[in-house]
């Protein structure tokens, strides 16, 4: 399922929350109706985890996550770190990381088995995520920007980027990620995938803006809610094949 929702009147979901395979973080400080949306969804199956980094609401373009591990900037309090250590399942490593460029949801994007990442992102800080998110880290650009995390958005089923993504990047980034690719838009036409949207291999959270044209693009990409799909679709061929014999 793809679902709308707004974080105080703001359509960048993306910006607000992190959204992995084995858990949620929001940001404090939103109403009840953003956090309902997410703990409707996904309560049942992962932990919803109300917090701050560095003090920040921004938590999803602060930390770098999937179901293995969370990586932290080094301006993350203790009290912070403690929170998460407390409220995410055991299995996940939480690691914190000095780095230059902090924001590091902007400057990595990465599913349960390859992380993209800024080209310029500390030797060090890349050892850290490969070794924390137990992935493989490719150093690369999106449509000629460096802020890989902010303009793409992928989960081990497919993945979306940057609208101006030529064909011949499209081919080389699905390749080195092994799932399909697609180029395109969220919150009626924006570029800024990763702050638009959250998305985990069953479900995507976009801004209130999106279309219900770029949300039919992130449900077939991602496969949201295909099984259903198919099947209907399988019934309602079978029954007009039935009709015309």
């Amino acid at each position: 399922m793809a679902l709308r929702c707004q974080f105080e009147k703001n359509n960048e979901v993306g910006v607000f929350a992190k959204l992995t395979n084995a858990y949620c973080l929001v940001a404090i400080g939103g109403s009840e109706n953003f956090y309902s949306v997410f703990e409707s969804e996904l309560a049942d199956s992962i932990p919803v985890v109300h917090g701050s980094i560095a003090g920040c609401r921004i938590i999803g373009r602060m930390c770098v996550g999937n179901k293995n591990g969370l990586i932290l900037p080094n301006s993350t309090t203790d009290q912070e770190l403690q929170h998460f250590r407390n409220c995410l399942p055991d299995s996940v490593k939480i690691q914190r990381v000095e780095e230059r460029l902090s924001a590091l949801g902007n400057v990595a994007s990465c599913n349960d088995y390859v992380a993209l990442v800024h080209p310029d992102l500390d030797r060090e800080t890349e050892e850290i995520i490969a070794d924390t998110l137990k992935v493989e880290v490719f150093r690369q650009t999106i449509a000629n920007q460096v802020l890989v995390g902010s303009y793409s958005a992928f989960t081990n089923q497919g993945g979306i980027v940057h609208s101006k993504t030529s064909a011949d990047d499209q081919d080389e980034l699905s390749s080195l990620l092994q799932i399909p690719l697609v180029a395109g838009t969220v919150n009626r036409g924006s570029d800024v995938i990763g702050g638009g949207m959250v998305v985990n291999d069953w479900c995507a959270f976009c801004g209130l803006d999106t279309t219900s044209t770029e949300l039919s693009l992130i449900e077939s990409v991602f496969k949201l809610g295909n099984q259903q799909t198919s099947a209907l679709t399988a019934e309602i061929r079978d029954s007009l094949i039935d009709t015309i014999v």
